[in-house]
């Protein structure tokens, strides 16, 4: 029966695969999107971009606006292009996280003259709110093999300021106490210049934990080992790093990133695991450098439905006791098939090399952003590796609540709830593998479920999973953490 219920999956996958390519729709807007209709015949014909007349906004600095803005006062363009012009427009404003919502409309003011009016809706940008997050790799973890344990939760304070200068540059300090007990500090400026393509990221912080997991358990395979001291520290983390990035275009990113890390752990974790920093040392100092170029163009970032991101990173580590390069990517591919259905491929592959690393070098699955669905109770550790997924969902709900508190700008909370099925394929390479189940083989997994995406880009994804282990169960995935 499971050898059946996987075939007709794959069948199903392959059947909106191969007709996917020839169907590409643009996503339904939050707001209407309002284009002059011309005759059939005059298609062709060019207008002129009289004027760009933009309302709604207190705070954002208009020209950040206007950034990304795809067409300019006095433009030619034609009829046939206002359409996806103005929809590229709505796009690329709601994808820089600014406002909750945005309007565009074309009026024609005569057969060859078009005003272009944008209204946005400004976030809330101060979020000065109380900060709970489960430490544990997902809440599927913390609530069945933790028990629900509050000592694995970390509680305080998270100050945001977001768009503090009007030009999307953000302010964010934690104070968080609890299984971790911490400190950061973090400003970013991504158009520090007059033409915005530069933008500076730095920030610090201080950690310190009385719990630690030390390594791979000897006896359960795929389990993390963990250690706790209730009278002392066991481990001691600070560090600084800062970042340059170059956005020369809209959907294009540079960032170099430099940092620096001291660890200290106790002796009682090298006792129980030697390799948990090369040479049995107590310390670890490091410097890193990486390179990342992003490319996005999505409908939607943090749901996207249409279109293509990717990212390509290089890495290097400089420490006595730890010393590596690592190269990974990822990339994410959705496309239209009708109104309502939609197909979703992605995939994320790592290399480490050399490939004997320490264990605190060694991590590879298992992660809040590098998991298989299905397999989220088990940690897969490895020097390289990737997985590729494939979802097909469809639109079944769609509507606004009235928001219970008043608010021009945020007067409604919108729902989208899609329904969805899938499959993973993973593999995750290491040369010591002990008693692992699931390292140096192909992985499968798939199943159903449901997402709900609503305010604020919170996406709520409920998933029923199977996996080749025989092992099933529902397993619960948010987007943010609050």
């Amino acid at each position: 029966m499971q050898n059946l219920c996987r075939l007709l999956f794959l069948l199903v996958v392959l059947n909106f695969a191969g007709t996917c390519y020839s169907q590409l729709i643009e996503k339904a807007p939050l707001s209407p999107i309002t284009v002059i209709a011309p005759p059939a015949d005059s298609l062709n014909a060019l207008v002129v971009i009289s004027d760009i007349i933009v309302s709604g906004y207190k705070k954002t600095k208009p020209y950040i606006i206007q950034r990304e803005i795809p067409f300019k006062k006095g433009e030619y363009i034609s009829r046939s292009d206002l359409q996806s012009k103005l929809s590229l427009c709505k796009q690329q404003l709601m994808n820089t996280t600014l406002f909750v919502d945005v309007e565009v409309k074309a009026i024609a003011f005569d057969s060859s003259n078009v005003f272009i009016n944008v209204n946005v809706k400004e976030r809330w940008y101060l979020f000065p709110i109380p900060y709970f997050r489960i430490v544990s790799r997902n809440f599927n973890t913390w609530w069945v093999e933790e028990n629900h344990n509050l000592n694995r939760v970390e509680y305080g304070l998270k100050f945001m300021q977001n768009n503090v200068s009007g030009r999307n540059d953000n302010l964010n300090m934690w104070l968080v106490s609890g299984f971790t007990q911490q400190f950061s500090l973090r400003y970013d400026n991504p158009n520090i210049d007059n033409k915005l393509k530069h933008g500076l990221n730095i920030g610090f912080g201080l950690k310190r934990n009385r719990e630690l997991n030390y390594g791979m358990d000897s006896i359960r395979p795929n389990k993390i080992g963990f250690v706790k001291q209730e009278n002392r520290f066991i481990i001691k983390q600070n560090y600084i790093d800062v970042a340059y990035t170059y956005r020369p275009a809209i959907k294009t990113r540079h960032t170099f990133r430099a940092s620096y890390v001291n660890i200290g752990i106790d002796d009682l974790v090298l006792k129980l695991n030697p390799g948990y920093f090369a040479s049995s040392a107590n310390k670890l100092k490091f410097a890193d450098l990486s390179y990342n170029l992003s490319y996005i163009n999505v409908d939607y970032i943090p749901y996207p439905l249409k279109g293509f991101s990717g990212e390509a990173n290089i890495y290097k580590r400089f420490g006595r006791n730890s010393s590596f390069w690592q190269m990974s990517g990822r990339f994410n591919y959705n496309i239209k098939l009708s109104p309502s259905s939609f197909i979703q491929f992605q995939s994320a592959a790592l290399l480490r090399f050399p490939f004997n690393q320490p264990y605190i070098s060694n991590n590879l699955m298992g992660s809040t952003d590098f998991y298989m669905r299905g397999l989220e109770y088990y940690v897969i550790e490895g020097v390289a590796g990737g997985l590729a997924r494939a979802t097909v969902k469809n639109e079944i709900l769609s509507f606004n609540l009235r928001n219970p508190i008043n608010s021009k700008t945020h007067d409604k909370i919108p729902f989208r709830v899609f329904i969805k099925g899938y499959g993973d394929l993973g593999y995750s390479y290491t040369p010591n593998y002990g008693i692992s189940r699931l390292n140096n083989k192909l992985l499968r997994t798939w199943g159903a479920g449901i997402d709900i995406v609503t305010f604020y880009d919170v996406v709520l994804r409920l998933e029923y999973s199977f996996n080749q282990l025989g092992d099933n169960g529902l397993f619960i995935h948010t987007q943010t953490d609050f």
